[in-house]
């Protein structure tokens, strides 16, 4: 039975500053890095919650402009518990944050942020009569 997200995966170009950018402006804390045999960093764990992750590897290419409607990844989202504090901690931690949460269409705020390499990040409050807590089967 499949039970949650274990972790999402990026390759990046400059692994310190997605890094930087996951620990210090999002406030994810890195867990650990696997090594290859030569000791250059494999991957980085950083954690979300007591069971959710994002690995980082520092293998990206040049990046691929990627069409609107192409099939494929999205989008990472990241619930809050609070967008507009989010938004303002994001932004006292050095991220320009322009324009304000929008409300979905599900009934839930949500705000967009891009990572380093231009990843979209959707960060998600869900409301107590959003679709998603309507529908939730658990």
């Amino acid at each position: 039975m499949i039970t949650g997200i274990a972790h999402a995966a990026f390759r990046v170009n400059d692994l310190e500053e997605s890094i930087r950018f996951y620990t210090e402006i999002l406030g994810l804390t890195e867990t650990f890095r696997l090594l290859h045999d030569n000791g250059e960093p494999w991957l980085v764990y950083l954690q979300i919650n007591a069971n959710t992750f994002i690995e980082l590897f520092p293998e990206g290419k040049d990046k691929i402009p990627v069409a609107a409607d192409s099939i494929g990844f999205m989008h990472l989202c990241l619930q809050v518990d609070d967008i507009f504090a989010t938004i303002e901690n994001l932004q006292e931690r050095g991220l320009e944050c322009p324009g304000a949460p929008t409300k979905g269409k599900d009934g839930n705020w949500q705000y967009w942020i891009k990572d380093p390499d231009g990843n979209d990040i959707e960060l998600m409050q869900i409301m107590p009569d959003s679709l998603q807590v309507k529908h939730s089967q658990f």
